[in-house]
């Protein structure tokens, strides 16, 4: 089974978040619970569900990444758009994904 996180875009603002080890929405993919068995994929399902009744988080969805050289990489193009941000600069202020990271 491939390794699982937590992933949604918190209501409030609308920022892609990760469930962290602690159970909070983080901002950073590689802060995120890695789940690695059943039991975890649906322990993050019920979670993620609950979140989603609370209001606090929406477009929550458990996905698969992989881990390379100690980093925590999603195996989706969309998801790595989402961890890294936009794959170019769109406004003043932001920047791009690291090229490398977004990489098929």
């Amino acid at each position: 089974m491939a390794e699982k996180v937590l992933t949604a875009n918190r209501l409030s603002d609308g920022i892609a978040v990760w469930l962290d080890a602690a159970g909070q929405w983080n901002e950073k993919l590689q802060e995120a619970f890695v789940a690695r068995h059943a039991e975890a994929v649906a322990a993050l399902e019920a979670t993620g569900k609950q979140a989603l009744a609370d209001n606090l988080v929406v477009d929550v969805n458990v996905i698969d990444v992989e881990e390379r050289n100690g980093r925590l990489h999603p195996l989706r193009l969309r998801e790595r758009i989402r961890a890294e941000g936009p794959t170019m600069a769109y406004a003043e202020g932001h920047g791009f994904a690291d090229p490398d990271f977004i990489a098929a």
